[in-house]
């Protein structure tokens, strides 16, 4: 025991005063003997220990990042610089892997399964982090403050109300569910966002075939009962009715025999197809495949309002109003900013925008101390023909009035990493063919001769900003947002001093970053029957069971901690075997 005491002790000395000290260790195997010498100056180890960490406290800059969905989650687990002092304040303590929500409402997966407590992602961090569980209800950006309400039950009848003060604010309280301002879609539908929606969900499918099972009945009412409407043919929307489809073909079948037969899936989309940010060829699979599971799709078909027992539907293009009768309902049709987002749009006027506009670095515009990502911002990417005429200075090393081949190819680097758009428009106008005025050629003049003026330049540019595209509302970009963010700040104070972004086109030097640029790393869409869709890079589409597989080994890759990814496959594996939960709970 005491050589357990002392052995514990030298590794405690030499773990606490890895400088200060001198540790000989000498071991011989023939007698077992184990001879140690150490000498640590434990009191000046101390002081400098204390100073050093008395220095670091008075620099810490105070972050303050809101939501633990994909963008926050991702921010917490890539940051790493001791400078900063985090607080996470969010409603939900939890991480939720939202892909897999879907597969929660028919009980291939369980809720559980899928969600991660945030309290254990930054336990295993090396920086100060805290967690406080409260809703933000104000953003005060003039004083740098955020105004914040408990959620948690207390015994008090008022719930407690603080502030927290900020110098860096990071906004990743994700979207809502857009309604459109649809009469009756409040009170009579499902939402598929969070963790509870997809509960609700469940029970209620449960509920549903087990209300139709009894006795007293009729067939109408039976059929009423069990029509299951999916209003959005997106991704999510899609999944559900091939995952309800799936239920009923699975397990219905066995369980409720008796009702099996009543069984209906509509899908609503307004547009002219489902999946239509997919692929063609996966749009033209997925309509047929419903088809012939028998889920009907009514593309063209506008919700105009939603009553307790019929929802009532407007083909495109005519005024007559149709109803049907249903049982449950989920909308899917798109997403829109929360209240607090909302109200901080209107401080900093933005108020007309769908969501918070930031630059391309994330910031918000107009505020330099505060960054969006995730759902809940947009980038504003500005456009080359805002700064043509800057970009035209730029390039023109000479003074000239005039821009050759070789000065705009010195410059292009920048210019593309600064404009995306321009990097795009490259791809289909190689550099050398913006040079290829008709006008300015004469005989057999090169190129490299030819100089354009600023208004042959701008003439030769003015389709570059047709090249623009919003980025998607999905996880890979939130995640993508997030680790962009960790690692600007992980790098804040280096990149101060030595810039490492493009070239300010409107000054001088350098920006501190490279702007935030999203890889596409590929969608699915699962279509039931172990059937998935895959888009990936390079126009590479895959459809069948080979993509399912795919499916399952990214969605379990990408789980957030070992835990959850094991109980993932686990619940897949017991879906394999013993078929779906139907407990309902």
């Amino acid at each position: 025991m005491r050589s357990f005491n002392f052995f514990g002790r030298l590794c405690t000395a030499f773990h606490d005063y890895p400088s200060l000290s001198k540790i000989i260790v000498v071991s011989t195997l023939s007698s077992g003997s184990l001879i140690a010498y150490s000498e640590a100056n434990t009191n000046n180890g101390n002081r400098g220990r204390v100073a050093h960490a008395d220095a670091v406290a008075s620099k810490k800059k105070k972050v303050v990042v809101l939501g633990t969905g994909w963008a926050a989650m991702t921010f917490l687990k890539n940051l790493n610089n001791c400078i900063y002092e985090v607080e996470v304040v969010s409603p939900r303590n939890f991480f939720l892997f939202t892909p897999l929500l879907p597969s929660v409402t028919c009980g291939k997966v369980e809720a559980r399964s899928i969600v991660e407590p945030i309290r254990n992602i930054i336990r295993k961090k090396n920086i100060d982090v805290r967690y406080r569980e409260a809703e933000c209800t104000k953003i005060d950006p003039a004083n740098n403050k955020i105004y914040c309400r408990a959620t948690a039950n207390t015994n008090s009848k008022r719930r407690e109300e603080f502030a927290i003060d900020y110098d860096y604010l990071i906004i990743a309280v994700g979207a809502q569910v857009n309604t459109f301002n649809t009469p009756g879609v409040e009170g009579n539908c499902h939402f598929l966002k969070e963790i509870d929606d997809a509960q609700k969900i469940r029970r209620n499918v449960i509920d549903a075939f087990e209300k139709a099972s009894l006795p007293n009945l009729t067939e109408e009412e039976r059929k009423k009962i069990l029509h299951f409407v999916v209003v959005g043919g997106g991704p999510t929307g899609v999944e559900f009715a091939a995952e309800l489809h799936d239920f009923v073909n699975e397990d219905v079948v066995k369980l409720y025999p008796m009702v099996q037969n009543f069984v209906k899936i509509t899908v609503l989309e307004a547009t002219d197809h489902i999946l239509n940010m997919f692929d063609k060829r996966i749009t033209k699979f997925a309509e047929h495949k419903f088809g012939r599971d028998n889920i009907e799709v009514k593309l063209g078909s506008m919700v105009t309002k939603v009553t307790e027992n019929e929802i009532c539907t407007k083909a495109k293009g005519s005024d007559k109003t149709t109803s049907m009768p249903y049982g449950m309902v989920l909308w899917s049709t798109g997403i829109g900013p929360r209240p607090i987002v909302k109200d901080f749009m209107k401080q900093i006027g933005q108020g007309n925008r769908r969501a918070l506009a930031t630059d391309e670095w994330l910031r918000v515009e107009g505020v330099g101390n505060v960054y969006a990502l995730g759902d809940c911002a947009t980038i504003n990417q500005r456009k080359v023909m805002e700064d043509i005429t800057e970009i035209f200075k730029k390039a023109d090393a000479d003074n000239s009035g005039t821009l050759t081949l070789k000065e705009f190819q010195d410059i292009s680097n920048d210019i593309c990493e600064r404009y995306p758009q321009m990097q795009l428009y490259l791809k289909s106008k190689p550099v050398r063919n913006i040079f290829d005025r008709p006008s300015q050629v004469k005989g057999k003049a090169s190129k490299e001769s030819i100089e354009l003026r600023i208004e042959e330049f701008k003439s030769a540019l003015s389709e570059v900003d047709t090249q623009l595209k919003n980025l998607p509302a999905t996880a890979q970009v939130a995640n993508q947002q997030g680790a962009y963010l960790a690692k600007c700040f992980n790098r804040m104070e280096e990149c101060e001093i030595n810039p490492e972004g493009p070239t300010r086109i409107r000054g001088t030097g350098r920006h501190r970053f490279r702007p935030f640029r999203y890889r596409h790393l590929g969608q699915f869409a699962p279509l039931g029957g172990e059937q998935t869709a895959a888009q990936l890079p390079g126009d590479w589409v895959s459809i069948g069971h080979s993509s399912q597989w795919l499916w399952y080994s990214i969605y379990a890759s990408k789980q957030v901690s070992w835990r959850t990814r094991a109980l993932v496959v686990s619940d897949w594996i017991r879906r394999f075997i013993f078929g779906r939960d139907t407990s309902g709970i």
